[in-house]
This record gives C-alpha cells, structure tokens and sequence, in this order.
C-alpha cells in the first residue's frame, strides 16, 4: 500500500516558481490586471459578433470560436496561477494537476484546429469565390466547428488518462503550471505507449492543422501574383489578422516543445518562466486585438457599441 501511495503521489510540487519575496504581491496585481484584460477583451469580441446579425457569416462564427477558447484556456491557467503567486507552497492534488494538463492541451489543440479551420475558410473565400456559400455552408461551419471541439477533446483526454495510469518516481514537476510530458518523464515504467500515442495526437492536432494552414497560403500567395494590387490589398486585409495570429501561435507552440525537451533547471528561472507563460497567456491577449483593431466591420461595432453604453451613462438622470 506504502509503494502504491509514493507510485502514485497524492500531489505534485511546481518547482518553476520564483521566490520574489515582497514583489509577489506586485506580481500578482500585475497578472490579475492581465487576466482581467484578457476576459474583458474577448468578452467585447463574443458580444459584439453575438448580438450584430451582419457578423453572423463563417469568419466572424471562427473568431467567435477563438475568444471563447481564449476565456476556457486562460482560466485553466491564471485561475490557479494567481493562487500559487500568493502561496508559500505549489503543491497540486493529483486530480486537479491532470484536469489542469487536459484544460491546457485541450486549449491548445482546439486554437490550432480552429486556426486551420479559418485557413481553408480564407482559402475558399480567395480562390473559389464564386463557389464560397455553396461550400461554406451553415451546415458546413456547424460540422467544422464540432469537429475542431470533439477530436482534440478526445485525443487530449487519451493522453491525459495514459499518464495517469502511470507509476511515477517523483512528484517534482519544473514548470508553473501541470504539463503532460513532465509528469510521464517521472514514469518508473517504460513509456513507449504514451509516446506513440503522444506523437500521433502531436502530429494530428498540431502538424497537420500547421501544414494545412502553409498549404492554404502557399495557393492564395500564387494566386495572388498576376491579380491587380486592388485584389492584392483587399486579400491582405482579410487575411492578415488570421496570418499574425498563425503566427504568433506557432512561435509560441515552438517555445512550448522546446522548453519541454529540455532541462528548464538549467537555464536562468526568470526566463525559463516567460517562456512556458508565452502560449497559455501571449494568444489570448493578441487574438482580440488583431481582430478587433485590424478587421473594419468588428472594429466601428466594437467603438459604436462603447460610445452608446457611454452616451447612455451620461443621460441617465
């Protein structure tokens, strides 16, 4: 009973957090302030797109879509981290570490499945004009948008409970928040199943929606060679949002991987925690200031709709 207990330790200790001392409490107001932006921002975006019938079409449904995936993701996030900035300890009970890790990955899988979804949304719209509301159909968007939620929910869940079932040697996890690999790299036993499966929702979930999205864009940039630069500014503008979110998402995903196959203790700890935050905290901050800064139709709503709460206020008696 003793050895079933340490195998499978009752809690986890994040060992990636800085003692700041009396800053801690800065630190906290300052990452408050954050995540305070971050729901007010996306929540503008998911009204505003709700309550305007003309921003009822299939993009403006996606980025729909990626303001509440923002809201899902960072609260499994910063809910918890705020907590821990307070505390004198990081330890984290076993169920709560593994429903942190699915709530993480699920946000992950589910931004990168939405991210490709929008490319072939962009793609039609460029390449097949004529054809766009034949193909992108409500039905369609309904399908697409299911899909983008079920499949990463499912693969995330089975890589979640493969390393559950794991017996582990140590309960030390050298990160600010619960992550899969960590916890499997502390597995006493041999791992070949998590790995395989791992890679094969890495390469799902993560791979193919990135090449997809390279794809896409490879055949609007060609097309875009002999059109006017009329045609050239108008596909830059519908498209640019969409490109610098891709972006973004990719270099922080990249930080992600990386920073999980090497060893963080090595490296300076103040960095080392910047850049396990960058894609749990970077996206959902720059997703609804892309979009509601560099797309006109959601930008004069979002400024109409806070111009009239304002004019309300002022005539109330």
């Amino acid at each position: 009973m003793l050895m079933e207990n340490s195998s499978y330790p009752l809690y986890f200790n994040l060992t990636m957090f800085v003692n700041i001392g009396n800053y801690r409490y800065l630190t906290f107001v300052l990452c408050f302030l954050l995540y305070t932006f971050i729901i007010s921002a996306n929540l503008i975006i998911i009204v505003v797109i709700s309550r305007e019938k003309t921003l009822h079409e299939p993009m403006y449904i996606f980025i729909l879509c990626l303001s509440i995936n923002s809201l899902y993701g960072s609260a499994g996030f910063f809910i918890r981290f705020l907590r821990d900035l307070l505390s004198d300890t990081h330890l984290i009970s076993r169920p709560a570490c593994f429903t942190q890790i699915y709530v993480i990955y699920s946000y992950a899988s589910y931004e990168l499945t939405i991210l490709g979804i929008m490319a072939y949304d962009r793609y039609v719209a460029v390449c097949h004009p004529l054809h766009y509301h034949n193909k992108i159909t409500p039905k369609v968007v309904s399908k697409l948008i299911a899909f983008a939620w079920i499949y990463p929910g499912f693969s995330v869940s089975v890589c979640v409970y493969l390393a559950s079932r794991l017996p582990l040697c140590g309960n030390k996890i050298p990160k600010v928040f619960c992550s899969n690999w960590p916890v499997v790299k502390l597995s006493c036993v041999t791992t070949v199943i998590n790995n395989l499966v791992g890679m094969f929702v890495s390469v799902s979930t993560v791979f193919l929606p990135l090449g997809f999205v390279l794809y896409t864009y490879a055949r609007i940039f060609h097309l875009c060679r002999n059109r006017s630069p009329e045609f050239k500014a108008k596909v830059i503008q519908s498209c640019l949002p969409h490109i610098i979110t891709f972006v973004n998402y990719s270099i922080t995903v990249f930080c992600d991987v990386a920073l999980s196959r090497i060893d963080l203790e090595e490296l300076n700890p103040f960095l080392a925690v910047i850049l396990s935050l960058e894609f749990v905290v970077i996206p959902p901050i720059l997703n609804p200031l892309v979009y509601g800064l560099k797309l006109p139709e959601i930008r004069k709503l979002m400024f109409r709709m806070l111009s009239c709460s304002k004019h309300d206020k002022q005539t109330k008696p």
